[in-house]
């Protein structure tokens, strides 16, 4: 570890310690100096997603507070849904007017990377000082095109097993299994004790996406090679949906047409037993489900046959429109808050509901503090890009954007297709989009 990233670390530490008992707000004043002139009288409009856990959004307001005291530019700060980032970036993006920075998710920056400002002068600064960024991280930022950084990658609000420790006692489990097929045995065992799982199939941005990915690439499928030809009607394909539908017969009606908030409901009402999630549903449940809190337990996500994770995490990354007249205040912006004086309090407050891109976070306190807050901590090593084996452009954005991964699995699962059938609706898909 280099010298800076020593002294950050310190103060991650002192930051990290402080934050969990400060409650909302910057922990410790750090001296700061703009690298970049910021124009005169700049101001910045922010469009970010709402998370599911308040801390999220009080912490990054405050932050973003504290860049305005620090710089005396205002940033003012537009919340949407998830599902509505995709389409209200894209029109900003058409007409050329709207948000200076966005944070996104996955490699929207790559379905026009002509219209955004190169921000490698800062990633080249983060990646120095805190250890460098995660692979997955640098897939969705970079562009090897260009040779440069067209998004700041921030990081992401990994996925995890949810469960109820006694109910899975109860069928038999003292742990979580480790792998595909130990994960549907206890499903099983958890639907015969009337404890059925759940796991969202309808166009969840985040939950559908994280899941299916995970299963389609832990038996070997993808829906591209490395030269981006579509290879998705396979036979390791074919096994992923039929371990999804044996998967899916073990689930609580209605898992088709679930959005990202329906299994956090379901699981925080008792309905179900086990889930695919952020750490959201445990933070919400020390809050306001005392009784059921002590029983929920977190865990990796399993490994499918090929003997790897093939994890599949939503990831967030924030870029800049080159219509905005406030280049270097938004650079400086996005900078600031990548600090660890900001991002410990971040991380620390909404207890590693986005887990950073930075290496060097996964130091922070808050990660030991419970190990029901450890899985999450390490959601973004090894983790697969979406358009797996290929490459980051309009393509792979596009087809995950149409949900054509979720929906194969849906028709596999929900909808009566057969495996060969849902595949090849697939495989039509992807080429229309990756031949266009």
């Amino acid at each position: 570890m280099s010298d800076i990233s020593r002294r950050a670390l310190l103060q991650m530490t002192a930051a990290g310690a402080l934050a969990a008992g400060a409650g909302i707000g910057p922990v410790f004043a750090e001296a700061y100096k703009p690298m970049l002139p910021i124009e005169k009288g700049a101001s910045l409009q922010l469009l970010r997603w709402t998370g599911f856990i308040d801390a999220d959004d009080k912490q990054w307001k405050a932050n973003t507070e504290a860049f305005t005291k620090a710089t005396g530019v205002n940033v003012t700060i537009q919340d949407v849904s998830w599902t509505d980032i995709q389409a209200k970036s894209g029109l900003s993006a058409q007409i050329g007017s709207g948000p200076d920075v966005v944070m996104g998710f996955y490699d929207t920056p790559f379905i026009y990377p002509d219209k955004l400002v190169d921000v490698s002068d800062v990633c080249t600064y983060l990646e120095k000082k805190y250890d460098g960024f995660y692979d997955v991280a640098k897939s969705y930022g970079y562009d090897d095109k260009t040779k440069t950084w067209i998004a700041v990658p921030m990081g992401g609000p990994g996925a995890c097993v949810t469960y109820r420790e006694s109910w899975l006692k109860e069928a038999g489990f003292d742990s979580f299994p480790t792998d595909f097929d130990g994960m549907l045995k206890a499903a099983r065992a958890l639907k015969k004790n009337n404890h059925p799982i759940g796991l969202a199939l309808g166009h969840a941005v985040g939950d559908a996406n994280a899941w299916v990915h995970t299963v389609l690439w832990g038996f070997g499928g993808k829906q591209v090679d490395e030269n981006n030809k579509v290879v998705i009607n396979s036979k390791e394909t074919h096994e992923a949906l039929k371990y999804a539908k044996a998967l899916y017969e073990t689930m609580i009606p209605g898992t088709g047409s679930w959005l990202d908030v329906n299994n956090n409901q379901a699981f925080l009402a008792g309905q179900i037993s086990m889930t695919i999630n952020g750490i959201s549903i445990w933070y919400v449940a020390k809050q306001k489900f005392p009784e059921m809190f002590p029983d929920i337990r977190t865990a990796p996500v399993p490994v499918g046959p090929v003997g790897h994770p093939t994890n599949f995490n939503l990831f967030s990354q924030a870029f800049i429109f080159k219509y905005s007249k406030y280049p270097n205040a938004a650079k400086e912006y996005l900078r600031f808050m990548n600090e660890a004086p900001q991002v410990a309090p971040w991380v620390t407050g909404m207890v590693g509901y986005v887990t950073p891109a930075l290496k060097a976070y996964s130091k922070l306190p808050i990660w030991t503090e419970n190990p029901n807050i450890t899985p999450y901590r390490d959601v973004l090593v090894g983790n697969y890009a979406d358009g797996y084996a290929g490459s980051p452009g309009r393509a792979a954005a596009t087809a995950l954007n149409d949900f054509i991964v979720v929906n194969m699995f849906a028709d596999a699962c929900a909808h009566g297709a057969s495996p060969e059938d849902a595949a090849k609706r697939a495989e039509e898909k992807l080429k229309q989009i990756y031949n266009a």
